[in-house]
């Protein structure tokens, strides 16, 4: 039979932690009903008694019908001194109100000593005590064992004391810390077997942080040692470095371990769920992350990309789409024929040979001058239509001229013509814009709409500018992207050359050649 691992997840109070990370009471809840949706089993809402916008979030989740996870309240063991029953923060788990409490507790010396000022038996009674009090109260308690590895090595007799009193507080969980992200992972094994050897019959957990760049690792190999609860967040926001990322975690667990962590089918929602975190924190996705990254199972090599033609387990460690992810082949200077050959597969267009061969060599030639086509693949789609026999273009460019000036009361302006031929007909347009990409764009679309009336809800998102060989100068090679939405799709472009003003007409071009003839077609690699 399959072993279940728990998925407890503390993106909305560990990983908030981390630098830039902020979230709303409404953002706590969005991503509170996607990962119910994905089905952890629980979710670590917060410190209610840290600040009251945990403490709204817990009184607006009790609101939420959720399927699979539990809410959880997290705190600290009564003040040293103190009783349970007289103790805010104590007070503030209770009225939380959630099913499931999550007690934090010294287990190093060097805390018990320094930080809480403590002696060993008043923090062994804070734990026990904290936690009998909360189990009394009807809650189910998991005890967060901190900064327990460094413990463990400075005074391993003590940091096992201190399990004993969680355990004889109440506690279903012991979940072991890496607090300080320091410890290795044939460590980790070793002394989570200890543990488990000590304590026959305890539920273990894992709980690690990243600043040995070790995380993922070191909760694998205390799963591999008995732990059947991995705590980790979302994409690994967490403080100074991250927490461990359950966006590793949980594909490895199930693809490569065997072990069931999610509801059947539920793994296919996590890159979604990954980049939808990501948007809520207006945070921007890691390219690289593994598995959920658009880079994850993305091919550039020439011969990667024609390997994976062949049999796409070449390249690749699992099925893309397994993670809800999908491969992707990339375009560039390092291409060969089978990159050419996939692109034309997926824009569903019939490219020869020849002509694949054609485009190739276009596109070296194109980024010796320049030119980036890895995240321009709209000008890449262009580029193999026009290799088409049949293809004709909406529209062809005769000319054009951009002015900018400073006139007296009115600052500066900047005016352009543009000269297209459309249809056989010659159209000679004049647009004024706040700067001369604004220009060319309105005197382009002032030619064009009236043929082409859908180029009205094409809007320009963004765009970037990079100057290359700085060396030059003045003279040195200009790199224009383009981003391009007309409501459900997007699409980038790129242009380059020694003329800004050049550099972004052919990025634009491309942009409304690809929108007018592409678009409104199916290219899912086009639509970012």
């Amino acid at each position: 039979m399959t072993t279940t691992i728990e998925v407890y997840d503390t993106t909305l109070r560990d990983g908030t932690h981390g630098e830039n990370v902020s979230l709303s009471v409404a953002d706590k809840l969005k991503i509170t009903r996607l990962l119910d949706d994905l089905g952890v089993a629980y979710i670590e809402g917060g410190w209610p008694g840290s600040n009251p916008k945990d403490a709204a979030y817990f009184e607006r989740v009790r609101g939420l019908d959720l399927k699979h996870a539990k809410i959880t309240a997290f705190g600290m063991t009564c003040r040293v001194g103190s009783a349970p029953d007289d103790d805010d923060n104590i007070r503030a788990l209770i009225d939380a109100q959630t099913p499931v409490v999550t007690v934090v507790g010294k287990t190093s010396l060097l805390h018990v000593r320094d930080v809480i000022r403590a002696t060993p038996e008043e923090n062994l009674r804070l734990i026990r005590e904290s936690l009998a009090y909360l189990k009394a109260q009807g809650r189910e308690v998991i005890y967060d064992a901190e900064h327990f590895f460094d413990g463990y090595k400075l005074d391993a007799a003590y940091t096992l004391q201190t399990l004993q009193a969680a355990l004889d507080g109440g506690a279903e969980m012991l979940v072991l810390c890496d607090t300080n992200g320091g410890s290795l992972p044939w460590e980790i094994e070793s002394v989570v077997a200890t543990v488990r050897d000590a304590f026959p019959g305890a539920r273990l957990g894992i709980h690690t942080h990243n600043d040995s760049e070790l995380a993922v690792a070191n909760t694998l190999a205390a799963v591999r040692q008995g732990a059947v609860q991995v705590q980790g967040t979302i994409n690994g926001y967490g403080e100074r470095c991250g927490n461990a990322n359950l966006c590793s975690i949980v594909p490895d667990l199930e693809l490569k371990m065997g072990y069931q962590c999610l509801p059947e089918g539920s793994l296919a929602s996590l890159t979604h769920v990954a980049h939808t975190v990501s948007e809520i924190a207006n945070m921007t996705p890691n390219t690289q992350a593994a598995y959920v990254g658009k880079s994850a199972f993305a091919h550039k090599g020439g011969m990667h990309a024609a390997a994976v033609r062949r049999n796409v387990d070449s390249y690749q460690h699992i099925d893309p789409a397994l993670v809800g992810n999908k491969m992707r082949i990339l375009v560039s200077d390092l291409s060969g024929r089978g990159n050419i050959l996939s692109k034309t597969e997926e824009y569903g267009l019939d490219l020869s040979t020849e002509a694949a061969r054609d485009v190739v060599s276009q596109i070296k030639e194109l980024e010796n001058q320049g030119f980036v086509f890895e995240g321009a693949e709209a000008s890449v789609a262009m580029l193999m239509r026009r290799h088409q026999p049949d293809y004709r273009p909406p529209f062809e460019l005769i000319d054009f001229m951009v002015v900018v000036e400073r006139r007296a009361g009115r600052g500066l302006f900047a005016e352009a013509t543009v000269k297209v031929r459309v249809e056989q007909q010659d159209l000679h347009t004049v647009a004024e814009g706040n700067g001369p990409v604004d220009a060319l764009d309105k005197a382009l679309r002032k030619a064009l709409v009236p043929v082409y009336p859908q180029l009205q809800d094409f809007h320009l998102i963004d765009y970037k500018v990079r100057i290359l060989d700085g060396q030059n100068g003045t003279g040195a090679t200009t790199r224009v992207l383009i981003d391009t939405q007309n409501g459900h799709k997007r699409w980038s472009t790129v242009g380059a050359s020694p003329n800004i003003i050049e550099a972004s007409w052919r990025a634009l071009a491309d942009s409304v050649e690809y929108g007018l003839t592409v678009a409104s077609e199916a290219a899912p690699a086009a639509n970012r």
